[in-house]
């Protein structure tokens, strides 16, 4: 499991490690593993042209330092000094092994034009501006340094770009961007992985994250975000035994579709199909229910007809809630009435925004998983949809402790979290899984999982695993997803299966 701590409890744990090393011991790892992932990058070191960028924090010593060791094996090290103090010892080593220095400190208006210019002609740009201490906008220069360089990486040979533990203008502990913000390439991140880093809207500037082991691991406390591997979630995955039979397996309801959204119905069934319920019961209206049975034979169908209750459709383990269900009287009646059960129920979509009108039809003894989108949960917790999307994660946090619920917090980074554990950030997926159709088929998944045994957090968790997985490849459509949902399950629960 990948671990992510904040930028306090980094602090504290460097604070209890530097107190038995030597002083600058810790630097010079962090700046040695920067400095071997930049000549990876670079392939030849000799003759290439490197620029740092160069804070007043230790991010810009790290960069000086690492900058030096190029320097040293015959790379063109150019160095803009930015901040109000500079690591002294770090730009002395640079010095020593040839570096070149551009003081912008209190240079007139001509160094921005000297900074586009060493910046377009350079094969690596080392972003030590700002580390897991920065929030908030960039100021200048920082600003317009972050600006010229996205300039120059934006254009046909550019340069590759490596942020020095977190990118500048990405808050480390939430993910946060106002304004400005380096778009890395690489980022080489010490010690243990940041929150920033794996969560959007940081996580888009990241690039890559290469990993440098400093030595934190002893002194970091439990972690505030973690990760599952594919490990992890081949571990938690359920798997049938001699035993077992299709009510063992776990049977899951569907209650989806309406006369406008047959789609939505096919393809929550086919979820749970596809990732190995021992059974699925749908209900449904005519429409939808025509189109189920063409398609899913296997599944057991109740038509609901005006007068008839929920109950009729027969005995299962978990629920799935909403997928194009409507949002009129009768819908609200289904909604109700599959909520006052007594076992777990994953709530989606149409059935999100009738229980955003009455919140309390959450409270239940049986478990329950909500699955919204940030439009979703803006309408649960009646604040902007902007302000979910620029902070998802303490979203997801308040909407746990507001209505009592699991939460798996659909969007470019999904987020699963639940009172009193780590908030989870699924790693697996791509940006072409925004497209119709494919939240129905995750709502399927996960159903499935709920119905097998498995808490909501862990089903949650390991179905937007599964669910990543399946669409990673595109251009794809929400039926594409679903006919790679089994071959990725079977990947993960062969013999043997290690991650990678």
């Amino acid at each position: 499991m990948l671990s992510a701590h904040t930028s306090d409890q980094v602090r504290t744990a460097e604070a209890a490690l530097m107190a038995k090393l030597p002083h600058g011991t810790l630097m010079d790892r962090a700046a040695t593993g920067l400095a071997v992932t930049c000549a990876a990058l670079l392939g030849g070191v000799y003759g290439s042209r490197v620029v740092l960028l160069v804070g007043s924090g230790d991010n810009g010593g790290d960069a000086l330092f690492a900058g030096a060791r190029l320097a040293a094996r015959g790379a063109r090290v150019e160095a803009v000094l930015a901040g109000t103090r500079v690591h002294e010892a770090g730009l002395a080593a640079l010095r020593r092994a040839g570096g070149r220095v551009l003081d912008i400190r209190a240079a007139q208006d001509g160094w921005r034009e000297r900074a586009r210019a060493l910046l377009g002609a350079a094969d690596l740009v080392m972003d030590g501006l700002l580390g897991i201490g920065g929030a908030g906008a960039l100021r200048e220069p920082y600003s317009t340094l972050a600006a010229l360089t996205g300039e120059a990486a934006g254009r046909a040979a550019g340069p590759l770009v490596v942020a020095v533990d977190v990118p500048s203008g990405v808050d480390a502990t939430t993910g946060r961007v106002e304004g400005e913000a380096v778009e890395a390439d690489v980022t080489v991140t010490f010690g243990t992985y940041k929150p920033g880093l794996l969560v959007s809207p940081g996580a888009r500037h990241v690039g890559r994250v290469e990993f440098v082991d400093i030595g934190l691991g002893p002194y970091t406390p439990e972690p505030e975000v973690t990760a599952l591997t594919g490990a992890d979630v081949a571990a938690l995955l359920p798997r049938p035994d001699a035993t077992s039979d299709k009510y063992r397996r776990g049977v899951v309801g569907v209650a989806a579709g309406s006369h406008g959204y047959t789609g939505a119905a096919v393809l929550a069934v086919g979820g749970a199909v596809r990732s190995g319920a021992g059974m699925v019961r749908y209900a449904g209206v005519a429409e939808p229910v025509a189109q189920v049975r063409a398609r899913w034979p296997e599944a057991v169908i109740t038509e609901l007809k005006p007068g008839q209750g929920i109950g009729e459709v027969g005995r299962v383990q978990a629920w799935v809630l909403g997928p194009g269900l409507g949002a009129g009287p009768e819908s609200l009646e289904v909604v109700r009435a599959v909520l006052a059960s007594e076992v777990p129920v994953l709530v989606d979509a149409d059935a999100l925004t009738l229980v955003a009108q009455d919140r309390s039809l959450l409270r239940r003894t049986a478990p329950v998983l909500v699955t919204p989108h940030a439009g979703e949960l803006s309408r649960l917790l009646g604040v902007p949809r902007e302000r979910i999307e620029a902070d998802p994660l303490d979203h997801v946090r308040r909407a746990v402790a507001e209505l009592g619920v699991t939460v798996l917090l659909k969007g470019s980074t999904t987020l699963v979290a639940r009172d009193g554990l780590p908030v989870r950030v699924n790693l697996t997926g791509s940006p072409w899984l925004a497209t119709a159709g494919t939240g129905d088929v995750l709502a399927g998944i996960a159903g499935t999982l709920l119905a097998a045994g498995l808490d909501p957090y862990d089903a949650a968790s390991c179905a937007a695993h599964l669910h990543g997985l399946a669409g990673a490849d595109g251009p794809l459509s929400a039926w594409d997803v679903l006919e790679a949902v089994q071959g990725v399950l079977r990947s993960l629960l062969e013999p043997g299966f290690r991650s990678r």
